[in-house]
């Protein structure tokens, strides 16, 4: 499966045969949201990881597999939550719209 997604993030480096990659951008009205944060949450709803969005609004959680929640918290925006699936060997690409 091909990792990177057009203008996203680059997978160089990273043995996605070895790994479950949780990735993808937050957008408002089809901009980038940067400095916005993005928490990963196991299938109990317990928090994991955290990370903020880059200046381009991308992010990037290493996972097991299994379901995951994506929480995205940015000024102005309600909480949104995603629910994801992550395999290792596959990147899961995500969109997160606020």
């Amino acid at each position: 499966m091909c990792g990177a997604t057009k203008g996203g993030l680059s997978l160089a480096g990273v043995d996605v045969e070895k790994e479950a990659v949780i990735q993808g951008q937050v957008v408002r009205d089809g901009e980038p949201v940067p400095n916005a944060y993005v928490r990963l949450l196991d299938k109990s709803g317990e928090f994991t990881a955290e990370v903020p969005t880059s200046a381009t609004g991308h992010f990037r959680f290493f996972a097991g597999d299994g379901e995951w929640t994506l929480r995205t918290l940015a000024p102005k925006a309600d909480p949104v939550d995603r629910v994801v699936q992550a395999a290792v060997g596959s990147v899961a690409e995500v969109t997160v719209t606020l």
